[in-house]
């Protein structure tokens, strides 16, 4: 089905449904004489008597999701609108499907300098939700493994170790010490941006690299609940979805809202939907859910270009970009290495098996190796790897300074991004040969490309405002313009927008776009898609990416 077909069928099916607030407009294009499952927040803490209702519907309940005043059921279709007419229902959604979305990236955001100095994670714990970690890879052990809980949320798989590989390759971008590939003979190491962290595994993606929203809302309600124990300070969310309704309303980015209030730093993957034009809007509004929360730290994807120096490095074409749907947030908040990413990951798992050209040769990184590939190390791409650089680097400043808040992490990492980029350039998908041109404007860079080193030295005393990525608005004038709230950390002198996110991507005061916005005049449609309020867009996704993963990477 096209995405035009899929998208005519849920606002079809949502005119059926007589336009009910409290339904998602996907839900609405659900069987009426199915179970579908779903989850229901009400406007309180639910109880046994809210459970009973809905089983008195034919529903089954699923999973208590109290972080988010909710739960996931099972129930019939046609059950759903009556459910929604109880006055203490807030909002049904579908328990949607979620999916998985270092030789030169390390020196690329300054993360080697950071290193000599002593900044690697030490004392701090990062939640990684995911596919799940391997923790008997070398590059995870100092001594003894450094996961230091493990836990699975997927009901279809019985235990928590990582059989898909994106979990326990993202682990080793944020903080593998690259022990198989450091000492004498080895003429590359791997090394995480904070190699002395501990991790928390939360698995919620099974062997394919697919869970559901309910279960990802439990995971984060796991880590926020154990945070004091284990010292939880940051969670790493290298997965998504497509944004279907507000973040107000959306469940998954409610429950990454909680963990940031629980004073934990949400680190999220942009999406991988830079290319998709299919609604004419030349990837701007692809941004996908939870990164399109204002309040976690949106993350892009760079490509390093296998060089130590960043004056060279372009970003990915396929990285998703903002603003995002229905709410019109600017997003992402930064962008960080992602494409051909080389880190952990052991042979036998779904994607060393599925993609064998992605084995790193042993004469990659050892001397006089064979073309015969690493039992260690893959190299992947997609903003799933760039997510990680920059909870790497969240990781090192509260190694330095244990008392930040999540706000003042994001507010630093983007004040010290560094903003000089080309107007644009242009990548080849190495697959199909196709040639794209991506724009260096706020909505594909955000604040700019993460340094480790700058936000290490940077001595602002941050308010203790909020961090909310801003709201933009298009004027009758055709210009787009930025727009903060009154309690927002943006306003404050040292962290005005000119200086955070930089003159290159603002015209003027707060003007991001003027008569030349990209989706303006030129394409009616895409205009909607962007600035409308009742449009979605499909899941598939550019050649060469399975969802957040995106297996080939481009020149």
């Amino acid at each position: 089905m096209t995405r035009r077909a899929t998208l005519l069928l849920i606002l079809t099916a949502a005119l059926a449904f007589g336009g009910n607030r409290k339904i998602a407009p996907d839900l609405a294009a659900m069987p009426a004489d199915k179970p579908v499952d779903v989850i229901v927040r009400y406007t309180s803490q639910p109880t046994a008597l809210h459970h009973q209702k809905v089983e008195r519907r034919g529903g089954v309940l699923r999973r208590s999701l109290e972080v988010v005043n909710g739960a996931s059921y099972s129930i019939r279709g046609a059950a759903v609108r009556d459910l929604a007419d109880d006055p203490e229902v807030e909002y049904i959604t579908p328990d949607r499907a979620v999916k998985a979305t270092l030789d030169f990236a390390e020196p690329a955001i300054n993360a080697n300098i950071a290193k000599q100095y002593g900044y690697d994670g030490t004392g701090v714990t990062v939640a990684v939700i995911d596919s799940g970690i391997m923790d008997s890879h070398p590059d995870l052990m100092t001594w003894v493994s450094r996961v230091v809980h493990a836990e699975n949320f997927n009901t279809s798989v019985s235990d928590y170790h990582d059989q898909y590989g994106h979990g326990t390759h993202v682990a080793g971008i944020l903080g593998g010490d690259a022990s198989m590939s450091s000492g004498p003979g080895y003429t590359r190491t791997f090394l995480g941006i904070a190699p002395n962290v501990k991790f928390v595994n939360l698995r919620v993606l099974d062997a394919n690299g697919s869970g559901t929203d309910s279960m990802v809302i439990a995971a984060i309600q796991r880590a926020i609940a154990i945070k004091s124990t284990y010292n939880i300070k940051i969670i790493n969310l290298s997965l998504g979805r497509p944004v279907m309704e507000s973040y107000t309303q959306d469940p998954l980015c409610q429950a990454v809202e909680q963990a940031w209030k629980a004073g934990i730093v949400v680190v999220v993957a942009a999406g991988n939907e830079g290319r998709n034009n299919t609604m004419g809007t030349g990837g701007y509004g692809t941004i996908t859910s939870p990164g399109n929360d204002p309040y976690v730290i949106t993350v892009g994807a760079m490509k390093d270009m296998k060089t130590l120096t960043r004056g060279d490095d372009q970003m990915a074409s396929y990285s998703s970009k903002g603003p995002t749907l229905f709410d019109q947030v600017a997003k992402p908040d930064l962008v960080a290495p992602g494409n051909k990413i080389v880190s952990a990951l052991p042979t036998g798992l779904t994607l060393t098996n599925n993609y064998p050209a992605n084995q790193v040769p042993l004469s990659y990184y050892v001397s006089n190796g064979t073309a015969k590939g690493s039992p260690y190390y893959f190299e992947l791409s997609g903003t799933s790897m760039a997510t990680p650089m920059v909870s790497g680097a969240a990781a090192l400043l509260l190694q330095k300074q244990p008392g930040l808040t999540p706000d003042q992490v994001k507010a630093k990492l983007m004040k010290t991004a560094t903003k000089t980029f080309p107007t644009s350039s242009v990548s080849t998908d190495p697959v199909t040969g196709a040639v794209y041109t991506v724009y260096y404007d706020l909505f594909t860079v955000g604040a700019g490309y993460l340094d480790a080193w700058a936000a290490l030295n940077n001595s602002d005393n941050v308010s203790n405002k909020v961090a909310l990525s801003p709201l933009v608005q298009y004027s009758s004038t055709k210009k787009v313009t930025m727009v903060n709230g009154t309690n927002v950390v943006w306003g404050d002198t040292n962290m005005a927008a000119n200086v955070v996110w930089g003159s290159q991507v603002l015209m003027g005061t707060n003007v991001v776009w003027g008569d030349n916005v990209v989706w303006g005049d030129s394409t009616v449609s895409g205009f909607n898609v962007v600035w409308g309020d009742n449009v979605v867009w499909g899941d598939s996704t550019p050649s060469g990416e399975t969802s957040t993963v995106a297996i080939y990477g481009e020149k």
